[in-house]
Formats: structure tokens, sequence, C-alpha cells
């Protein structure tokens, strides 16, 4: 399996043991990560069974406002930005430790813009890639209730209702 990493995160991929499949043929990523994860198996030669987004950056659906506010956050104070994404991550429950990387206002940039394509999903599936998305139904970060139906025609969609960001739940 390739795993990618959550914006400026690393060694976060524990939180989702019950739902990653380590097989041979198998990219997964969450977040940010989900973003890289679809465009590696997108740009991928070799075959790709399954797919799996855990918690995919998805904000298409909010507009330009919201995309230059949370810039303007980053850019005036990334370590301000930063604690209070990783709290809002993990709304409603209680912070828990995670380890960071290296970031920076590009990678937040592309995070935020990211525009998902169904055309990309369905050449996906007609390749024979399973796809499997995750999203937590009390997921602070991206938007749920469209991320929901925009990706459910093309991937087997769990809504873990009580479970944050992290897919973390009481």
């Amino acid at each position: 399996m390739v795993y990618f990493n959550g914006f400026a995160l690393r060694d976060e991929a524990h939180f989702f043991d019950a739902f990653l499949d380590d097989g041979q043929y198998v990219i997964s990523g969450f977040s940010y990560g989900a973003i890289k994860a679809f465009k590696a198996a997108m740009n991928s030669s070799i075959r790709v069974d399954k797919l799996q987004l855990i918690s995919p950056a998805f904000f298409q659906s909010k507009g330009a406002k919201f995309r230059r506010l949370q810039l303007i956050g980053y850019q005036k104070n990334s370590a301000a930005y930063l604690a209070k994404f990783t709290e809002n991550c993990f709304l409603p429950y209680g912070v828990q430790e995670v380890s960071y990387t290296d970031h920076n206002v590009a990678q937040l940039e592309e995070l935020l813009t990211h525009e998902w394509r169904e055309e990309e999903l369905q050449t996906l599936r007609d390749r024979g890639t399973v796809i499997e998305v995750y999203l937590g139904g009390q997921d602070k970060i991206s938007d749920v209730g469209p991320a929901y139906v925009f990706f459910r025609p093309y991937a087997t969609v769990m809504l873990i209702k009580g479970a944050n960001h992290f897919l973390q739940g009481e």
C-alpha cells in the first residue's frame, strides 16, 4: 500500500488502521493526502486495484471568500493556523497528539482549490479501480454533505455518523 499524509501531518496513518487495506495495489490518502493519492492513481502506469480516500479534502462547494480567509489566516500566523486546524480536525472530541512535517501556503492553496472531477473518477472505475471514500458525519473540516453526494455515484462511501475528520468518535 502507498499512503499519503494529510496537510502538514506525518505518521497519522495509525488513526485509520481499521479502514486501511495494506494490499500491494492499494493507494490511500487522508484529507490533503487523498488528493495526492487520487492524482497518483490517475497517473499510475501500474495497476491500482483500490483507491481509499479518507476524509478527502472537499471544498469545491465553498466560495472564494472561504478559501481567501483560510489563506490569509495561514499567511498571518501559520503556527496558530495549524493549531486551530488540528483542533477542528478532532472536534467534537478531544485533540489527540499528531506529528507535523514541513508545510507551505502552496500546499494549503492546492488543498483548498482542488476540484474533484466526475469524469476522472469514472476513468479510474473504468480501469477497474475500486474507490472507497470514508467520511465522518461530525467532520468540521471537509464539506461532508456535498462530498457524500458527489462521490456516491463513483465510490463506496462510508459515512460514519459520529466521527470527526480523523474518523474518531465516541
